[in-house]
């Protein structure tokens, strides 16, 4: 691709626009010759202070937000190099699946996304998923880091799944993502809000600020007349319903309040549930191998979604018996004895207590936790989650979660400060260990925090760890 194709409104001598671009780079550690160089300003690192290191590792261009900059490569003044980083990426991977349907929320992301992909693929359709736990394509399951990668890495994945044959999409869109412009250039044709509640008030002002982040899915990247599916239940609903009219959006609400897919009830065993509901003035019935109420919300936002995209109701129902849970959410890893034990990856205060309070339906006896705080987030919610605990559970155990550069011991001392009857076990094999040694029969244990993931961060290292791996180990040692 030629510079000039690059960026069609920047202006190049002839020399310059005929620049052969090889592809792009944010990051000079992983610059290679031909690639354009973005300085991507930032709080932890700032491009602009590795240009050098870019040019000596063969960048053909560079591009910022710095007026004057004079080097001996093309140099391309950019007002907000992030957005111009995904526009670039859109025009260098320009192939993209026909329909791409994002989520964006607190909680309930990767579970809506899921059952899109789910449920596209039951109606017929080459469908992937793209979040937390990945990318999902009909080839297979390939493992991610961000709940919302990069916008190179976005839209090559976008490209490459085109190619494959994929033509729908469930996308992710975090918060950050959103703030940091990652799907900017992604041809979205519908969008689905599910919740919010406290989290990433690390980077976030406050939550007003946060919402108006999740709001920029519905207010930048949807055009006028597309559906924005909202889950009507949840606080901040009417100001999301009021900033998608004001965007001229056509508004799709689903739950007990909605207006459009309205929940009527929900029987639940501890296995599964069956819900009922109304669409379009016709009562409609479902088994699900799902439990939570927020499990129901979300197949309700993921239904809007393909309703959304043109799917049939009749065949969206057909699929829902068949929807599993996305991996580590309130997923159950295995019984010991008569005691079941669930993995959820609740990280924040209201996950936490949803999911605490879905359990307390199934005990008999004791619902035993195990959880702990990432470090280098938001300090804000560790005791709040720690109160939480301390009222729901009836056994607490606060571990490590992924510590990272911080003190494990100050991030479990400042949750157990609210959780003052806590067990404190820093060792996280060790603390679901002890979990599982003072079941009886009746109880119900959970191993929250880390759901999905299969690695530990403590510093600068990732350790192998997979909660779902040490519970199985620990099961089959203990019922030998």
């Amino acid at each position: 691709m030629r510079l000039a194709d690059l960026f069609p409104t920047s202006h190049f001598t002839p020399h310059d626009a005929e620049c052969d671009v090889g592809g792009l780079s944010f990051d000079s550690r992983t610059t290679q010759k031909n690639d354009v160089f973005f300085a991507v300003p930032g709080t932890k690192g700032d491009g602009r202070n590795f240009i050098s290191d870019a040019l000596n590792a063969g960048a053909c261009a560079l591009v910022g937000q710095d007026e004057n900059a004079a080097f001996n490569v093309p140099y391309v003044r950019v007002a907000n190099v992030r957005l111009a980083l995904a526009q670039a990426a859109a025009r260098f991977y320009p192939a993209q699946p026909s329909t791409i349907l994002a989520v964006t929320g607190t909680s309930g992301k990767t579970s809506v996304a899921s059952f899109v992909r789910q449920i596209m693929s039951e109606c017929g359709h080459q469908a992937a998923a793209i979040g937390t736990t990945g990318v999902i394509a009909p080839s297979g399951r390939h493992y991610g880091a961000l709940t919302t990668p990069d916008p190179i890495t976005l839209h090559k994945i976008c490209d490459e799944l085109t190619h494959d044959g994929v033509t729908h999409v469930a996308l992710e869109a975090s918060s950050h993502g959103l703030d940091q412009y990652r799907l900017d250039g992604l041809r979205i044709s519908a969008a689905a809000f599910t919740n919010l509640s406290h989290d990433h008030l690390d980077y976030h002002v406050d939550m007003d600020d946060y919402l108006n982040a999740k709001l920029g899915l519905f207010r930048r990247l949807l055009k006028e007349g597309q559906a924005a599916v909202i889950n009507a239940d949840d606080a901040y609903s009417n100001q999301v319903i009021a900033a998608c009219a004001e965007a001229h959006l056509h508004i799709l609400t689903t739950g007990f309040r909605g207006q459009d897919l309205i929940l009527r009830s929900v029987d639940m065993t501890d296995q599964s549930a069956t819900m009922t509901f109304d669409y379009r003035g016709v009562s409609y019935s479902a088994h699900l191998a799902l439990v939570g109420d927020f499990m129901i919300a979300n197949v309700m936002v993921a239904m809007g979604l393909c309703l959304s995209a043109g799917e049939k109701i009749e065949a969206i129902v057909a699929a829902l018996p068949k929807l599993v849970g996305a991996p580590g959410r309130l997923e159950r890893v295995a019984m010991m004895h008569h005691v079941p034990i669930y993995v959820d990856y609740a990280h924040k205060p209201d996950a936490l207590d949803k999911v605490l309070r879905t359990l307390r339906a199934l005990v008999k006896s004791r619902l035993i936790l195990v959880f702990g705080c990432g470090g280098d987030r938001d300090r804000a919610k560790r005791g709040e989650m720690g109160a939480i605990a301390q009222s729901l559970a009836d056994v607490v155990i606060v571990t490590d979660d992924n510590p990272r550069n911080e003190d494990p011991a100050s991030i479990r001392a400042a949750i157990c400060a609210k959780a003052p009857s806590a067990l404190n076990i820093g060792d996280r094999e060790q603390a679901i260990r002890h979990a599982l040694e003072i079941t009886r029969d009746g109880d119900v244990v959970l191993i929250a925090g880390k759901g999905h993931e299969e690695g530990q961060i403590i510093g600068s290292q990732v350790l192998p760890f997979s909660d779902h791996n040490v519970v199985r180990s620990l099961v089959q040692e203990m019922t030998r």
